[in-house]
């Protein structure tokens, strides 16, 4: 019996993320759930982007990232960033800037700040890995939100391909 790619992929345990991106005075930030960390000396944290989106040009320009996990009770901020690039969606939001200039959210339970170190094609993604030169955690009693938390939020199930690729 062939295995259903959603329902197998939806077995990889890993959190919520909105990443803020920022080049001067635009910024942007955006939903993600591939972010892990990479190393411990230095601290690094790598990330997956669509080449494609908006957010990604940013990134490229201001060479930063912010990280900043969602609290399990904030699927509200998941699917708010979620929302295409065209909807400037910091607007209505607390925020403010990262040492680096790149946007935190006042409603995260922890942030990460990073300047970016390297970037890797990854099929359909670019998997970018940047040291981590600030960060706190607001609220260290707080869960954090996982991506099967979420359901089907970002609608992926569609995106996957019906069967392995050969070899």
């Amino acid at each position: 019996m062939p295995a259903l790619l959603p329902g197998l992929f939806s077995r990889l345990t890993h959190g919520v993320y909105v990443i803020g991106v920022a080049d001067g005075e635009r910024h942007n930030a955006f939903t993600a759930a591939w972010v892990m960390q990479v190393s411990f000396d230095p601290p690094m944290l790598a990330l997956s982007i669509n080449p494609a989106h908006f957010s990604y040009r940013l990134l490229q320009s201001g060479q930063g990232f912010s990280v900043n996990v969602l609290s399990r009770d904030r699927v509200d901020l998941a699917r708010h960033f979620g929302q295409p690039a065209s909807v400037d969606k910091l607007a209505h939001v607390g925020w403010r800037r990262t040492g680096t200039g790149m946007p935190r959210l006042d409603d995260a339970l922890a942030w990460f700040d990073c300047r970016v170190k390297a970037a890797l094609p990854a099929g359909d993604h670019i998997v970018v890995t940047g040291v981590v030169v600030d960060g706190a955690c607001a609220d260290e009693a707080a869960e954090p939100l996982n991506y099967r938390d979420t359901g089907a939020l970002d609608g992926s199930a569609a995106l996957y391909p019906n069967q392995f690729p050969d070899g």
